[in-house]
């Protein structure tokens, strides 16, 4: 995750560089999430057929060689959609087969512990890629982060040819079964929250970096560094608390932890906004950080957790591609938006106030989530 995690983040600033507009910038992004859409659910269908996880993964490396090779060279709007797109498939293709490969991998820990573990390698990996993004940046070789992500994708070859990972279940064993659907029902409000909630780090890599160095209605323009820095400030955050926060979610219904993030993404992004309103506003922005993080640490693993309750087996693959889908969903709607916004307003006071409310009026949607039928909400 390392290498995903400056792409991720410091993308934008890298096409800001090249004097592309806010929703040229961010429609690229809208791009890699819709591309995503079609990588998810071909990885979700291999899975489901008795495919081993490794399959997805290794097809997810020559789609990201090739985005980055793109994207390290690219000055035009062409090449920037063309590796976006690339990328956006390599994203779809792998997450369902991670995630799946958890459960499948980690007994005799619990599954809900071995998610919170995950998620903060995660947390590692991306806030590593951000801070060498913010030194890359400094040093005014920033495009240098595909180079390390084409790094980082080569050693994944290395690991998995040493430790592949298994399938979910023999082949064919959900062909009698494949016509049902009273799995998914249940899973509904809980797929609505985390379409929700994954709108927050979709913002993150998109509007965020651009807001920095544009600057706010009074808050003045961030350089270039300094706008990578505090991203990689929150993701260092993620990294110290993903562990703490995913083990005392480990031990409470899944409701707790998705209200817990839900709130916490609400109280970050109005201190985004007021960060807009004053000349001192990058306190504000240091300060809404801490909630930022707390609401990520406390959403991934145990939103990952809950479909595995909650699915059977053998749809397994598919119910992550469905639940990936809400990242793909929230990546394409969220940064369109963010940019007519950033673009028609000049700063991120609405798009702030906004995504705050949004949270706000979907905790109701938790309290289904415990109703019989849903699953089980406990650990």
């Amino acid at each position: 995750m390392a290498g995903a995690g400056g792409v991720l983040y410091l993308t934008p600033i890298v096409f800001h560089q090249e004097a592309f507009s806010a929703g040229r910038v961010t429609g690229g992004v809208a791009l890699a999430a819709l591309a995503g859409t079609l990588g998810r659910f071909l990885s979700g269908v291999l899975l489901d057929r008795g495919l081993p996880c490794s399959l997805p993964v290794l097809l997810t490396v020559v789609s990201g060689l090739g985005g980055d090779s793109l994207l390290l060279g690219a000055r035009h709007f062409g090449g920037y959609l063309a590796g976006q797109l690339l990328l956006g498939v390599a994203a779809g293709l792998f997450w369902p087969a991670i995630e799946l490969a958890v459960p499948l991998t980690c007994p005799p820990l619990a599954s809900a512990r071995a998610f919170a573990l995950v998620r903060s390698a995660d947390a590692l990996g991306v806030a590593s890629g951000a801070l060498l993004g913010a030194v890359l940046a400094g040093l005014d070789r920033l495009r240098a982060i595909y180079l390390v992500d084409m790094v980082c994708l080569l050693t994944l070859v290395v690991l998995l040819v040493r430790r592949p990972l298994p399938a979910a279940h023999p082949r064919g064993a959900a062909a009698a079964d494949e016509k049902a659907l009273g799995w998914l029902p249940p899973l509904l409000p809980l797929l609505a929250v985390v379409l929700v909630a994954t709108a927050l780090p979709a913002l993150m890599q998109s509007a965020l970096p651009l807001d920095l160095v544009r600057g706010g209605l009074r808050r003045p323009p961030l350089p270039n560094s300094l706008g990578a820095l505090l991203v990689g400030l929150q993701l260092g955050l993620l990294v110290l608390l993903q562990w703490p926060v995913g083990q005392a979610m480990a031990r409470r219904p899944v409701g707790v932890g998705l209200g817990l993030s839900l709130g916490c993404f609400a109280g970050g992004t109005v201190m985004l906004a007021l960060s807009a309103l004053t000349d001192h506003g990058f306190v504000l922005l240091l300060a809404a950080q801490l909630p930022l993080a707390l609401g990520e640490a406390a959403f991934l693993p145990t939103a990952t957790e809950a479909v595995v309750e909650m699915a059977p087996l053998t749809h397994r693959g598919l119910a992550m591609a469905l639940f990936s889908q809400c990242f793909a969903l929230s990546a394409f709607a969220a940064p369109l938006l963010a940019g007519w916004l950033l673009d028609g307003q000049g700063h991120g006071v609405g798009l702030w106030l906004g995504m705050a409310l949004v949270c706000l009026l979907t905790l109701p949607l938790l309290r289904f989530l415990g109703r019989p039928g849903a699953g089980s909400p406990g650990r």
